[in-house]
């Protein structure tokens, strides 16, 4: 049976430490967000993921979810409970606006507990986390009476949200929908066309589920420029705010997925549903922008989280596991066997996998502080470098935290050895959950073509320069300390090997857009790399400050420098040979004829 415990201590260093959240005390709900507020959420977040989400994650894999003959869709058993002790905890209110009924606290706080849940049971976090994605759209293009009408239920948990774009015939190419939507005398819309792999689609937790759905409007182009964006409420309200007719939406069926059995993913058909216009006619991709964005980096998330989960497994099952000697002899000799942590090779992929996390969960919680500053830093040349670092970096955290997590999870089956296969040591669940996060809201091919193909260019270039003198600085600053010579040298290498990247694609991609699009993975690992590199230095740095000024926990602030020098000796290295990726271009890429593959 597999466990987890929430690795708090670990997040109160990177916040505390690393980001100093503690400086901006001076910004809106920042100042509520003092480090013993923040220590009391995530103490009581870990022991809510710990005693009621975990426990529920191997027998929802096992159960999945159930359609009925109505197209109404349950949860695996105990999931129902789970929720509403999630929404009597008041975990979906963090950070939400305090006039819809949240706390006001800084983005960054929830992303914290939002790792735990997904450790914890990532099937059952899908649901409020497509919720928070659906507040975000509606917040930011929503009506005034449609903010009143539907964010504080969501808030608050009673009611539900989900998105929908993809159809049966269409998936990244968004200009195909076909779902159509045909204008009202009350102002409303009838929406009917059929949407796939829905998250969340249809439930028993909340009383309502609010669908945000992408269609086009009777008339207009048929073509990506012709798409709204709608509110579409599984249950009508009505004007006092209370729950009148179902509508016109129901499930048609449930996939059957490899992983995340727990949540629901359906079908769903919409029959001439009730429908309400979310902003102007024909700019609903860029509102559901702000919910896919909001997703992508919830999905990174996931990549992170479920190694997180992995390692703890493999780190105790290699610990207590007695088999083979070690290489310079017995380390145990009254016993037959030592334990595999003796092996070389077992301390690899422990250490691969601790690295990954530690610096995975920093770049997670710096990703949602840039969130905050974007919104809520002093001045407006803040919140615009903000804004662009955290443009730039969404489609990475995106596409690199979840090919690595995957990648973390399968080296942490590796360890069981033949015990990994077996499920019920739940190794095999934690593969295949983190299997999806490399796919959904964006396949990571497509991140990689958006880091390349927009973010890169977006504004003269001025997110990557940016970027570039972050971590220039960071360098320049301690090229001095000697401590520091084992990360910073590598920093820097690295750091000149992604801006070679940049100008090749510069040159070379304009000329050959092929040559962009063959370049696209490489250069999105490089610069995931580099990120884990700036970060780890930075955390290295925090963790030789506290051991000189003296600390009663000298272990973990040494072990936190041998695992950042890990990184640094065996994973920030790979930038140049995806360098020279990068430079290959595109000529022996395109080089087959289709009919020959």
């Amino acid at each position: 049976m597999p466990s987890y415990h929430a690795p708090v201590k670990d997040t109160q260093f990177v916040l505390q430490h690393v980001l100093n959240i503690q400086n901006y005390a001076n910004l809106e709900g920042f100042a509520d967000a003092t480090p013993d507020t923040i220590a009391a959420i995530l103490e009581q977040g870990a022991k809510f993921v710990e005693d009621v989400l975990q426990p529920l994650n191997q027998s929802g894999d096992q159960e999945g979810c159930t359609r009925h003959p109505d197209g109404t869709v349950t949860t695996p058993k105990g999931f129902k409970e789970a929720y509403q002790q999630y929404v009597d905890g008041g975990w979906g209110t963090l950070s939400a606006p305090v006039e819809f009924g949240g706390q006001g606290l800084p983005h960054v706080v929830s992303i914290a507990f939002n790792e735990y849940m997904i450790s914890a049971n990532m099937a059952f976090a899908m649901y409020p986390g497509l919720t928070h994605g659906a507040i975000s759209s509606i917040l930011v293009r929503g009506s005034e009476e449609q903010k009143k009408t539907y964010v504080p239920k969501m808030v608050s948990g009673e009611w539900l949200g989900t998105m929908n774009l993809t159809e049966p015939h269409c998936g990244t190419d968004l200009g195909l929908i076909r779902s159509k939507a045909e204008p009202q005398d009350d102002g409303s819309f009838k929406i009917t066309g059929t949407k796939i792999f829905i998250s969340s689609g249809d439930n028993d937790l909340g009383e309502n589920i609010i669908h945000l759905v992408l269609a086009k409007i009777v008339g207009a182009p048929d073509n990506v420029k012709g798409i709204s964006l709608f509110i579409v409420p599984k249950v009508l309200v009505n004007a006092d705010g209370s729950l009148g007719a179902r509508n016109a939406v129901s499930c048609g069926s449930i996939e059957h997925k490899m992983g995340i059995k727990g949540s629901a993913t359906c079908v769903m058909n919409y029959d001439g549903a009730t429908g309400y216009l979310v902003g102007e006619r024909e700019k609903g991709l860029q509102a559901m922008f702000i919910m896919m964005n909001a997703a992508r980096l919830g999905v990174g998330q996931q990549g992170m989280a479920i190694g997180e989960v992995a390692y703890q497994n493999a780190a105790a099952y290699a610990k207590d596991r007695i088999q083979g000697r070690a290489l310079t002899g017995p380390q145990n000799p009254e016993a037959k066997a030592d334990s595999i942590l003796v092996h070389p090779d077992v301390r690899r992929m422990l250490l691969d996998a601790r690295a990954f996390n530690e610096g995975a969960r920093a770049f997670a919680l710096w990703g949602g502080l840039l969130v905050d500053l974007a919104h809520k830093a002093q001045t407006e040349e803040e919140r615009q470098q903000a804004d662009d670092v955290i443009s730039l970096m969404t489609p990475v955290i995106k596409g690199y935290l979840t090919d690595k997590g995957h990648e973390t999870a399968t080296n942490c089956q590796q360890v069981f050895g033949g015990h990994g296969y077996v499920e019920e040591w739940g190794m095999s669940q934690f593969v295949r959950d983190a299997r999806i996060a490399m796919i959904y809201e964006g396949a990571n091919g497509i991140q990689a073509l958006d880091l390349v193909g927009r973010k890169l260019a977006q504004n003269g270039g001025r997110a990557i320069r940016g970027f570039f003198e972050m971590v220039s600085t960071l360098c320049a600053e301690n090229k001095a300390n000697a401590d520091m010579a084992p990360l910073i040298t590598p920093l820097e290498k690295s750091n000149g090997h992604l801006q070679a990247a940049t100008m090749w694609l510069m040159q070379n991609g304009l000329a050959n857009p092929n040559n962009a699009g063959a370049a696209s993975y490489p250069y999105m690992q490089m610069m995931g790399l580099v990120c884990l590199g700036y970060l780890w230095a930075k955390m290295a740095k925090a963790a030789q400050d506290a051991l000189a000024a003296g600390t009663e926990d000298e272990t973990f602030y040494k072990n936190k420098i041998i695992v950042a020098k890990h990184f640094a000796e065996r994973h920030l290295v790979e930038t140049g040979s995806l360098l020279r990726k990068v430079e290959a271009g595109s000529e022996t890429i395109m080089a087959m004829a289709a009919n020959d593959f």
